[in-house]
């Protein structure tokens, strides 16, 4: 391991077409040291990160390892200076094996595959910080967080003495969390160097020893463990004050809008992931689907909004029959969809703001004459979306692309419940975002249920499948372990369902086929 007693990013400052993502920012780092990196969407984490990792180059300022100053224009060059990073997804080949994804960024001998010395490097560290690492398993086969750990060896094995880890526990079950937070704990006593950048408030205050929060690519402030308060946090995050408790009356479900029974999907591999799921959303209601991710969320969302096949099994809106109609012919049907990725399905990058606003309701008379678009009329919508959900940006003319991720998911959310939709399908909404536009979505999906929408929550954040939804059901390997109503104690078991120890079968209190 590389020995960095201090890691100091000086006057660092980064522009991009005229725009600051960072300026003048100063931040340090010492041996057994966690620290925090906190900044609402588009506050500069992930540049000043990408710089310190090699990604970018900083316009001004140094970095300094151990009080000298190092060049670092590339992430090779961060390697060799001993500094490793944990993507938020992870960088791994999933039908390699655990020791032939190590090799592939082994750093120390490229194109070589020195195996003995690798495998010898895996099982030291896994007994040191208990991660019970297989080096022949192939990655397809690990849970997010032996995935997770895998992450970390690679970049140990490399000799790394700072690790940075973005948003390491959004894919973790409570117990891979908790056995995580441990994890940190072992390394933080053994003298290593911890960036860590999160949005889960509660954890920055858990594990880090300082917390440096920036806003607009600027330092707002550098707070030590013991003055470090949520609410203070989240305002200099966001620069007013945030609610974290929603009120949500308790409201009489209405009629069924969506019914899904008996559906079976078929995956990118060729066999089934949903299996069989039963279940159905009412008026009224936010129903929530938990789960690590990979055990057949995506797919049941793409089966319900037209984008995957169903291959047994149907899938109505008011009674409606729409099982394997298209994407167009389900959304006039009242079905609208924010995608979980946002910017692959949710937008055309290239596209002006006002031209993404009505990607879905292009062809509705309201927009449109014969074959021609009323563009007075689309931009007059989007000034009144844009107005209406706090989407931030110059102007409606620019390209969506240059938005910040919690301003281009507002926009999404704005022109998806626009047309206001029977169902609103949600796919980890919040995912990424700050505690500001969180709260925003939030609220605005709780609106959509008073109004008398339905709206079918898919999200990996337990702490907010708790404060929205009525009813949520554990998806593992494609089947339904349950679904329990807000107020049953046995969502204290929900970790375990997640993990596919604990079933909550019909007639054992958990009525799949409501």
């Amino acid at each position: 391991m590389h020995k960095i007693e201090t890691l100091e990013m000086v006057n660092v400052s980064k522009s991009f077409h005229g725009v600051r993502a960072n300026d003048n920012i100063n931040l340090k780092v010492s041996s057994g040291e966690i620290l925090g990196l906190l900044g609402e969407n588009g506050a500069g984490k992930t540049t000043l990160m990408n710089i310190l990792y090699g990604i970018y180059q900083p316009d001004a300022g140094e970095i300094r390892v151990n009080g000298q100053r190092v060049t670092i224009d590339s992430p090779r060059a961060s390697i060799e200076h001993g500094i490793g990073m944990v993507h938020q997804h992870f960088m791994l080949i999933q039908n390699h094996t655990v020791i032939e994804n190590i090799a592939l960024g082994y750093a120390r001998a490229p194109g070589l595959f020195p195996q003995k010395k690798i495998r010898k490097s895996i099982v030291s560290f896994s007994e040191k910080f208990n991660f019970n690492i297989d080096p022949d398993k192939k990655v397809w086969q690990l849970s997010a967080g032996e995935q997770q750990r895998v992450e970390i060896v690679k970049a140990l094995v490399n000799g790394a003495g700072l690790l940075i880890l973005d948003e390491p526990t959004s894919v973790l079950t409570p117990q891979e969390t908790r056995d995580f937070f441990q994890v940190l704990e072992k390394m933080r006593k053994d003298g290593q160097l911890i960036i860590l950048i999160s949005h889960k408030l509660d954890e920055i205050k858990k594990l880090c020893d300082r917390v440096t929060v920036l806003r607009k690519g600027q330092v707002v402030g550098h707070v030590d463990a013991e003055q470090m308060d949520k609410r203070s946090l989240a305002r200099m995050m966001v620069g007013r004050d945030v609610i974290f408790s929603f009120s949500r009356e308790k409201m009489p479900r209405k009629e069924k809008v969506l019914d899904v029974a008996d559906v079976t999907v078929v995956g990118d591999k060729g066999y089934p992931v949903v299996n069989g799921i039963s279940f159905a959303v009412y008026r009224n209601e936010i129903f929530g689907i938990a789960g690590v991710s990979g055990n057949g969320q995506r797919e049941l969302v793409e089966a319900i909004t037209g984008l995957r096949t169903v291959t047994h099994g149907r899938i109505r809106i008011n009674d409606k029959d729409i099982t394997n109609q298209s994407p167009r012919k389900i959304y006039n049907n009242g079905v609208s969809h924010v995608p979980e990725e946002r910017i692959r399905f949710g937008i055309a990058p290239n596209l002006f703001l006002y031209e993404n606003a009505i990607l879905k309701q292009h062809h509705q008379k309201k927009f449109s004459r014969l074959t021609f678009l009323a563009y007075g009329r689309i931009k007059a919508h989007t000034r009144q979306l844009i107005k209406e959900f706090q989407v931030a940006t110059p102007s409606i003319n620019v390209q969506t692309k240059n938005l910040s991720g919690g301003n281009i998911q507002k926009l999404i959310l704005g022109r998806e419940i626009s047309d206001k939709p029977d169902l609103l399908v949600a796919s980890h909404p919040t995912y990424g975002l700050d505690v500001g536009a969180t709260e925003y979505l939030r609220n605005q999906l709780l609106k959509r249920r008073t109004e008398g929408g339905a709206v079918l929550l898919v999200s990996e954040d337990l702490d907010e499948l708790f404060e929205l939804c009525d009813r949520t059901a554990v998806i593992f390997k494609g089947r339904f372990m349950g679904i329990l109503e807000s107020d049953d104690p046995r969502l204290a078991d929900i970790g375990l369902m997640m993990a596919g120890t604990k079933n909550l079968r019909p007639g054992d209190g958990a009525d799949a086929s409501l």
